[in-house]
Parts: structure tokens; sequence; C-alpha cells
């Protein structure tokens, strides 16, 4: 297999898909903006050979790079970054040189939020009411219909960058006074919630081969807007409901040998599991890696198996929950490092401080930490992010 990754050096994680991919057979070629000399050794090794291009944003380039691959290496099997911000590039890519994949074609229903409700409502699964391209005069309309508050996000783009809730009048009128007029936005009524993942891999034949599932008891806006650090928990078992309702999503969408990363509201008013967005592609922050302590598996592995060869064999079954708490440096913590590794001890996994570019949603630096309950695992977050 003939693989191109797009951007194998960032994030840090797409490299150990690359090396994966490598270990499993695969001849993988890299195009990136990096310097070669630049890249971790363990990736160096991985790649067969590496084209620098002077700019991502560039089709021209890219497309000589895939050119170039192609004239030495012959067909392209795939191409791909397993990157949100990239899946455009990837798609168009795939399109011109007919390389097997989601084509440019479909890649606006994965991009848009306002194309992703017609599949989710084809899917049976419940969505949040939503206005597209919102003005002053429909906005009224909306409000009058659902109340406040509303959250108003862009309809493309991911992570919760100027998305904003808003309470009353006052502030859907500042909105629409300060919002960027080059960005195209929805509206959607506020679901008081908790944010439930279903996280995973399905393959060529759409059978859903690994599954996992996260817990945000956070509101991601809320955590961007306030600057405040971010906890989240990796599951020991995937609910039913949530099952249930990602398989239909996935089926919706028609989509293959991806990794997927479904986000759902859990109603804290009725209990209702409503789609909010969907990702085809590794969730992320440290969510790979919160899979793999919980499983005891390496999900990198498992992906590389499933795009070269076609399978992984059975599930494997979670063992533990798997906890991320961030701090800020601009906060003041009643416990220090050190305390934290002794108050931890072996259920501590990883530390580690966290790309400047992700750290107003992901924190400075980050703990990462498991335990045999959901109780115990939300008491260690409390220690590691008590404050003075």
């Amino acid at each position: 297999m003939n693989f191109v990754f797009f951007s194998p050096h960032f994030p840090a994680s797409s490299g150990e898909f690359a090396i994966r991919l490598h270990e499993e057979g695969a001849t993988v070629l890299g195009i990136g903006d990096a310097p070669y000399d630049s890249l971790d050794s363990r990736l160096q090794a991985a790649l067969t050979e590496y084209y620098r291009v002077d700019n991502m944003e560039s089709d021209d380039e890219t497309l000589r790079a895939a050119g170039y691959f192609t004239h030495k290496y012959g067909r392209i099997d795939r191409f791909e970054s397993l990157n949100e911000y990239w899946l455009e590039s990837d798609a168009r890519m795939r399109t011109d040189f007919n390389i097997e994949g989601t084509k440019a074609d479909f890649i606006d229903n994965l991009k848009h939020k306002s194309k992703m409700k017609d599949f989710f409502r084809k899917s049976g699964v419940e969505t949040v009411r939503f206005l597209k391209n919102p003005n002053r005069e429909s906005a009224a309309a909306f409000t009058a219909e659902n109340g406040f508050p509303v959250v108003v996000k862009p309809d493309l783009g991911s992570g919760a960058s100027h998305t904003y809730k808003l309470s009353n009048q006052d502030e859907l009128d500042y909105f629409f006074h300060t919002s960027p007029a080059d960005t195209e936005f929805i509206m959607e009524e506020f679901i008081d919630g908790i944010i439930l993942t279903y996280d995973g891999l399905i393959d060529q034949g759409g059978i859903v081969r690994f599954q996992a599932s996260h817990r945000f008891e956070q509101s991601i806006m809320k955590v961007v807007s306030d600057d405040d650090h971010l906890r989240y928990f990796c599951l020991k078992d995937v609910d039913a409901e949530v099952e249930q309702a990602g398989r239909s999503i996935l089926e919706a969408f028609g989509i293959r040998e991806r990794f997927f990363h479904i986000e759902l509201f859990k109603s804290n008013k009725d209990g209702r599991l409503i789609a909010l967005e969907v990702n085809m592609r590794p969730p992320g922050a440290w969510m790979t890696d919160s899979i793999n302590y919980s499983y005891e598996v390496d999900i990198y592995t498992l992906w590389a198996r499933m795009v070269v060869h076609g399978g992984i064999g059975e599930a494997p079954s979670g063992h533990y929950y798997t906890g991320y708490a961030s701090r800020k440096d601009r906060k003041h913590y009643r416990h220090s490092h050190e305390e934290i590794r002794n108050e931890l001890g072996g259920a501590l996994v990883r530390y580690d401080a966290i790309d400047e570019i992700f750290s107003r949603a992901s924190g400075n630096r980050a703990y990462q930490f498991r335990a045999d309950s959901l109780d115990r695992v939300r008491e260690i977050a409390d220690y590691i992010q008590a404050e003075w």
C-alpha cells in the first residue's frame, strides 16, 4: 500500500499513526512544511520519502508532491491527514488522483454543521434545532419560538472558537454588531447537558471494529471563553444508547475505513440523547491515549491494521476509567506537581505540556490518570485542579 500522509509531523499524534502504518508494511510517503531534519527520528525512519512544501495551503504544491510520488512509486492507495483542518485538502487530492476514500463532492457534509443535521435526521437520532445564517429578523423569530439562551457558532470548523452562548436580546444585538462579516454562522437552541462521544474505527465493509466513549461534564464553549482548565473522562464501557445512536449516524453518513468521533448531548433536563456534531477523524487532545490507557491497547496500531489489512480481530474490552485534567499557568493551584505525583502514584500515566496552539481549550499542561471507577477519576481531577 502506498499511503501519502499529509502533515505527518503535526499534531504529534500524527507521527504515531504514520509509524504504525510503516510497521504494518505500508509505504508511507510524507508531505509537510517542516524541514526533514526537524522531524522526530522515529517518524523519519517510518517515512520512505518526505516531500517538503513551502505552503501546505497551496493545492498546486500538494499536487506536484502527489504527482512526484505517483511517478516514482506508482498508484497512491490512500491520501490522509487524520486532521480536521486538512479534510478538504485530503478530499481534493483523492478526487484529483482517484484515490479511495471521501471525495470533494461529499466533504462539505462532514465540515458544515448545518449539513450534518440532514444526516442526523436520516439516522433517526434527534438533533438540536438550528437556524442557518441568522440575521436580526430570522434570529428574532428563532428566539421567540425557542427562547434564550441560544448558541451561535461558525457553520464551518471545529472546536469552540467564535462560539457564543447568548442569554438575552442585548447579547444577541452585540453579537450582530461585532461578529465577523466573512464568517457564516448557525444559531442553535441551548441544551443544558453533558457531552458523550462515540469514538472508534469503522472498516471498508461498514463494520465497527472498535468503539469507546468519552464523557465531558464541562462546557467546552465556556472553557474557551473563560480561559479555564479542562477535564474529561474515557469510560470503561460504551453506554448502549450511545452505541445505538452512534451506529445509526455512521450508517446515515455511509462512511467507510475511518476513525470517527461523534459528539452527543445528554440532556440534564430529561435525559434525551441529542446529536451535536460528527467528526470523521481521531478524537482530539489526548483522547487517543485515553483510549489506550482505558482499553490497554495501541489504537494507532489497530487503525493501521484496519487500513492496511482490512481488519483487526475481536474488539478489546475496557479495563479502566481514564481521566484528563489540565492546569492553566494563570491560575494558582493548591497542590504542587510533586504532591500530585506522590498522591497519584501508579494511577498517573502521563504528564506533559500542551502545544500553545491548543492551550486555550486544553490547558497549558495536563495530567492523565486512571482508576477502577468514575468517581475515583473525578476525585483525582478535583485534587489536581483545586485552587487557592
